[in-house]
């Protein structure tokens, strides 16, 4: 079967549904990914509140990161087995009930578990599910598709920064989580019920309209860890600015809405990239087009060393958002383009889950390399080296997949 054959669309597939799932995917994930980007922005006001140092501040977002970890696997599974909408349902409700409990807590310990438990895991559904979801929706442009879905997250990252800080000056950050936490419950369980109509019987692997899966010479089992290694890599390196350029402007003297509005430009930007890079993957392959953005990302983290001012921190966070914002998506693409589309849910949740950890991983140590040496210089040397052991790892995926096509040629 020629590649012309096997990207023949069956019912569903590329079709005009198929869009517009895809666009209420993309709001379903703009609203929803409040989750993420909210405990960045409130980090200042609930360390001054609770009276801890920056690495305990950091630990809300970490516990957010775990559980978010937790639930793309989880969550990827449940899509798996039962389809999207049942397992997105629970998952919205559960987000809505952990900004609402937030809002409510007296401790820094209540705060964090509200965020990982139920925030994180109920975040999950709107990144990695969401993305194994719509892929099977497209076949001609699934590039295009999947990182136009992975764009939500960064839409919201654009989009939540900004509307906080106005309302948390106004009425402070309890009721900001509260007011979120309704809109969050009244927006996402309808747009979630138009999206029961389950995957399209043509995305199994040998019916009409289906994909073929690409030849490399890894094990699935070996692709799966060293995808995991390149995720882990490249978030240890990109949670640096997008979790500390608040708390970095502030200490620079410029303020909390000054690094709010960096966060939403490098958001922003990072759409921008998201949408490029589907663009890219459809042409030149999902493992090329990660190798570009992670070299980009590693030269961005070396501008924010010495350029601090006011004016070069905005030009570098766009310049990072623009670097960085399509790599994470690209695994999702490598995923579905080298294994079977029946475990899209839980290797990309496994996948998603490692981007995750490493956001996790990164965000909390950038905050204890801060409390040791007293500035961000060595957390930001600190990315590189990371993204420098994504680079190599992604150089091996490349590396195996043109001996693939060498040996089927």
């Amino acid at each position: 079967m020629t590649r012309t054959d096997s990207l023949q669309p069956g019912p569903g597939i590329d079709s005009s549904y198929a869009w517009m799932r895809l666009a209420i995917s993309m709001l379903l994930a703009t609203i929803g990914a409040v989750g993420m980007w909210a405990v960045v922005v409130v980090l200042p006001a609930v360390q001054a509140e609770f009276g801890v140092d920056r690495a305990a501040a950091s630990m809300p977002y970490t516990a957010t990161m775990v559980g978010f970890a937790a639930g793309n696997v989880l969550v990827g599974r449940a899509i798996d087995r039962m389809g999207y909408w049942i397992p997105a349902l629970i998952s919205s409700i559960a987000l809505s009930a952990g900004l609402l409990l937030a809002a409510l807590s007296t401790s820094i310990l209540q705060f964090t578990l509200a965020q990982g438990v139920l925030i994180g895991i109920g975040t999950s559904v709107i990144f990695g599910p969401l993305i194994a979801d719509i892929s099977h929706w497209f076949n001609r442009r699934r590039g295009v598709a999947v990182t136009a879905a992975a764009a939500g997250n960064y839409l919201a990252g654009a989009l939540w920064p900004t509307i906080m800080p106005t309302l948390m000056k106004a009425e402070g950050w309890r009721f900001t989580y509260a007011a979120i936490g309704i809109f969050c419950l009244v927006t996402m369980v309808p747009l979630v019920l138009m999206l029961r109509r389950g995957a399209p019987a043509a995305a199994v692997a040998g019916s009409p309209g289906s994909r073929s899966v690409q030849p490399i010479s890894l094990s699935p089992a070996a692709l799966q860890v060293l995808l995991v290694v390149a995720g882990l890599g490249c978030c240890v390196a990109m949670s640096m600015p997008q979790v500390h350029i608040v708390a970095y402007c502030m200490d620079l003297g410029y303020g909390v809405a000054h690094g709010a509005d960096m966060l939403s430009i490098m958001m922003a930007g990072g759409v921008v990239s998201r949408l490029a890079s589907g663009f890219l993957a459809d042409r030149i392959g999902a493992v090329w087009t990660l190798m570009i953005g992670s070299v980009l990302q590693c030269l961005s983290l070396l501008f924010y060393i010495p350029f601090d001012g006011l004016a070069s921190l905005y030009v570098v966070s766009l310049v990072f958002g623009l670097s960085q914002g399509g790599i994470v998506p690209c695994y999702a693409i490598i995923v579905r383009d080298y294994m079977p589309a029946r475990e899209a849910g839980q290797r990309i949740g496994i996948v998603m889950m490692a981007t995750i950890f490493g956001m996790a991983i990164g965000g909390w140590m950038s905050g204890w390399i801060y409390d040791l040496t007293g500035s961000y210089a060595a957390a930001f040397l600190n990315g590189i080296a990371w993204n420098i052991l994504n680079i190599l790892a992604i150089v091996l995926l490349l590396w195996r997949s043109r001996r693939s096509l060498t040996v089927a040629a």
